[in-house]
Parts: structure tokens; sequence; C-alpha cells
């Protein structure tokens, strides 16, 4: 294992994109903090960065602009009847938030969620181990904003989103679950209940990471209207440009 103690900077180039794979070379700026304050991740994310750990990433690749940093608008949003329907199905569902961790259950639910998918849509698969897992989804929560979600149902772990929470903004990093309770659409119920949590702490928006129209696997984002789509590059000095997207 590769321990890392200064912040580095880095763009990995033409690389095979994880979207859309065989058909497009992406270019990734990536950037290791091991300890991010609240106002920097605040002033990434309003530029379009994600996060897996410690490792900060965004797109800069040089002819592609399909994938597009999205945030849904909280004071704006209203629970349609069939996302209603999805909230009051997990009435009995128990949530609790607390700090990233890992555990067996954690895995065991990870690797089950992938080889689905990988049936599914076509992901690649390969099983996380729990190094793999701490460095990309528990390392990183120093800076006191990142947390986890966990979704249980008759004290079974059903579902996890891990995300990050800023007064300014709740940033959806990732979320897998079990696709025996799919009737609970435990994927839809998460956003929706973080959704929620925004509304309740008068937190403005909810960061969806990216969003490409119509794709297999990342268009479901445009269901969550209002919102707004970032339309420039900006870079370090330059000012983030969100409009309402139509």
């Amino acid at each position: 294992m590769i321990t890392f103690n200064q912040d580095i900077e880095f763009i990995e180039q033409d690389r095979e994109c994880s979207y859309f794979q065989s058909s497009e070379i992406s270019d990734i700026k990536y950037r290791l903090i091991n300890r991010c304050s609240k106002d920097e991740y605040l002033d990434m994310l309003q530029k379009g960065w994600r996060r897996f750990g410690k490792m900060h990433f965004v797109p800069v690749c040089k002819s592609c602009t399909k994938c597009v940093s999205m945030r849904i608008v909280v004071d704006k949003f209203k629970f349609s009847k069939s996302q209603q329907r999805v909230l009051n199905k997990n009435k009995d569902t128990k949530v609790f938030i607390q700090p990233p961790s890992v555990s067996y259950e954690h895995i065991e639910l990870y690797n089950k969620y992938h080889a689905y998918m990988h049936d599914k849509k076509g992901w690649n698969y390969s099983p996380i181990d729990v190094t793999e897992y701490i460095r990309s989804y528990v390392d990183g929560k120093n800076g006191g904003f990142a947390r986890e979600v966990l979704y249980f149902v008759d004290d079974q772990l059903v579902g996890v989103a891990l995300v990050d929470v800023l007064q300014e903004g709740i940033s959806a990093i990732y979320c897998y679950y079990d696709h025996e309770y799919q009737d609970l659409s435990i994927g839809q119920f998460s956003i929706l209940f973080q959704i929620k949590i925004a509304k309740e702490l008068s937190i403005p928006y909810v960061y969806l990471g990216y969003w490409i129209k119509d794709h297999f696997s990342m268009g479901y984002k445009e269901k969550y209207k209002p919102f707004e789509v970032l339309t420039n590059r900006a870079g370090d000095k330059d000012e983030p440009i969100w409009e309402q997207y139509k």
C-alpha cells in the first residue's frame, strides 16, 4: 500500500471514459487533499469537483462536455405523487446518519450491488476489499462534513449512501443498495430522504454529481427537477456559473 503524506495534483489524460466505454476518451484532473477544510471543499464542489476519500476529481476533457454538474434547488422542489409513494413505502425503513465506517455488512452489500449492476448494465466488476473501501469511502472524513446514511429493514442493512453535508449544500457521493428490496426503491428513497433533510435544515442545494442526458446510468437524475447545471469549467480563480435547466 502506498501512503501519500503530501497534497498532490495531476491530470490523467486520454483514459477510457467511465461513462462511454470504448467510444469516448476522457481527461480527469485529480487533487489529493489530506485535510480539506469546509471552505476549500465548498469552493471545489461549486466548481464541479467530486470526492472519493481524500481524492478529488473533475473532468477536463478536451473534446467532450457531455457530463454536466447538477444540483437540485431544494426550496423549489416539490415531491411528485410517485415520489411521495416511495417515501410512504419506506415509512418503516430505519435510517441512521453517522460518520463513514466499514463493516462486513458494508463490504458484502457493496459487492452484491456491483455484481447485480454488472449483470444488468454491464458495469465492470471487481470485488472491493476493506482497504480499498476505506480509501474510497471512509478516508477524508476529517473535514467534519462526511456522513454515511444507513438504511435498515428488519435489522438488515439494505442501503448505504455516502454524503457530504455543508450548510450550503449536500453532496451525494455514492449510494449502493440491495436489489432484493427493489419494491422499496431504496436508490430513489435515498435521494428523496436527502432532499427532505436539506429542506428541514434549510440547505439550499443537493448536488447529485454529473448528469448525462438520456444516459442509461446517469440520465435518471433529470427527474429531480427543478435543478441547476454548471455551465462553465471554472478554474481556481474563476466564478462558477450555475443556471436553471429548462
